[in-house]
């Protein structure tokens, strides 16, 4: 019985170790991918987009923007310094981040005091909202950008419909017999 044991033990102990992590963390490209999308978030923070070239490759693609795909370096950088400008003491806030050697995922949590109406909040009121930002990776820079919201953040964001049309029919007419 004591060998059953001394057997079994020895093998389990063997399995963890097995699966131990032996790297000691995250390896080296997916850590250069995780910085590069912390340095993307700071620069939307912030409104300095000088240095998006080190982490957006100068073809990458955003499926995130309301009017379609944008397309190139030049244009992301500019719509991301124009979400600057939409807001007063932004910030941004990771509530959970997976990577790999191709993507980031991070659950993300935006506050602030929106400046003009462009985002369905009116000029003057605070905002609060959280979405899935997934970005995939080649060579340590960006290349498509996707963003999931839940559908009444969204709402949030959208003007208001219209009234329905009221029925404009006369019923006070007579028909002619």
């Amino acid at each position: 019985m004591k060998q059953f044991i001394v057997t079994i033990s020895a093998g389990l102990a063997c399995l963890c170790m097995s699966c131990n992590d032996k790297s000691g963390g995250t390896d080296s490209t997916t850590q250069k991918n995780l910085d590069a999308e912390h340095a993307v978030n700071k620069a939307i923070e912030t409104g300095d987009v000088s240095k998006l070239g080190d982490y957006i490759a100068t073809d990458a693609v955003d499926h995130a923007d309301p009017k379609g795909d944008l397309k190139g370096l030049d244009s992301i950088k500019a719509m991301l310094g124009k979400i600057h400008t939409m807001g007063t003491d932004m910030k941004s806030e990771t509530t959970k981040e997976l990577a790999d050697n191709d993507y980031v995922f991070q659950w993300m949590r935006f506050t602030g005091t929106a400046t003009t109406a462009d985002m369905g909040t009116p000029a003057g009121s605070k905002y609060d909202m959280s979405a899935i930002e997934v970005s995939k990776f080649k060579d340590g820079k960006v290349v498509e950008h996707w963003e999931f919201m839940e559908p009444r953040e969204m709402m949030k964001m959208m003007p208001p419909q219209p009234a329905p049309m009221q029925n404009k029919v006369d019923t006070t007419m007579k028909m002619n017999k």
